[in-house]
């Protein structure tokens, strides 16, 4: 009787590579920056096994789910740097109280094409309205668009802005400003607009300082849009 000794299997240069994979996806997705990748690769490909996806559309999936969770993060970020005082809607606004508004309008307002052309939006009326709950958000809206915002009322604006000049630093202050896309004033009066340059900085002419942020209060191109909320 003869015997045969069978030779151990030996681990080949692909069971060496597919054993190593998920330390080598960690490392190239930490490399790429691009995190969700890292953390979903290996769920979605055992769904795209069960499913018989092909390449193409594992890597599409992979790829839409890394890019919806960076602009969530990003929507999230400047909605914390817009300063908003409360976090408000459109679908969360009732339009029986406002019926003279047209839908139309908002749905297009709701779109912040506006933003990307430097236009403004005015909302006036008298109070009750939910003219701040619409200014925050169309805010909002333009958040979720990718354009950084900055919100504040009327009288912070003023105060700001009169400091600044005060202490020679308003067109520091103003450039910082321009930045951002779209600057909302919150809760206007129409004294505010009285372009009257030989008064002092003050509460009467605190609107006027504030060049390229109120409409009609400058002579100089704009840069970003506006959202105001004009009380009557």
């Amino acid at each position: 009787m003869t015997t045969t000794k069978t030779k151990p299997a030996t681990a080949g240069p692909r069971d060496t590579i597919k054993d190593g994979m998920p330390s080598m996806i960690a490392y190239l997705t930490r490399v790429l920056k691009t995190p969700t990748i890292g953390a979903f690769w290996e769920e979605l490909a055992g769904q795209a096994r069960d499913e018989n996806w092909s390449h193409e559309e594992y890597l599409a999936a992979l790829l839409q789910r890394q890019v919806a969770d960076r602009e969530s993060k990003g929507t999230v970020m400047r909605i914390r740097t817009a300063h908003f005082p409360t976090v408000k809607t459109l679908e969360d606004f009732n339009l029986d109280h406002l019926p003279s508004l047209r839908r139309d309008v908002l749905a297009h307002l709701a779109t912040s094409t506006y933003v990307a052309k430097t236009e403004n939006v005015i909302l006036l009326g008298p109070p009750g309205l939910g003219k701040t709950h619409l200014a925050i958000a169309l805010g909002v809206k333009a958040t979720q668009a990718g354009h950084s915002v900055l919100f504040d009322t009327a009288s912070n604006w003023i105060t700001r802005l009169a400091e600044a000049h005060h202490a020679g630093r308003l067109e520091a202050e103003l450039k910082k400003i321009r930045r951002y896309r779209l600057i909302i004033v919150d809760l206007c009066r129409d004294r505010d607009y009285a372009d009257d340059r030989s008064k002092p900085v003050g509460p009467t002419r605190g609107a006027t300082v504030a060049v390229g942020i109120v409409p009609g209060c400058a002579h100089r191109p704009s840069r970003n849009a506006r959202v105001l909320s004009v009380g009557r």
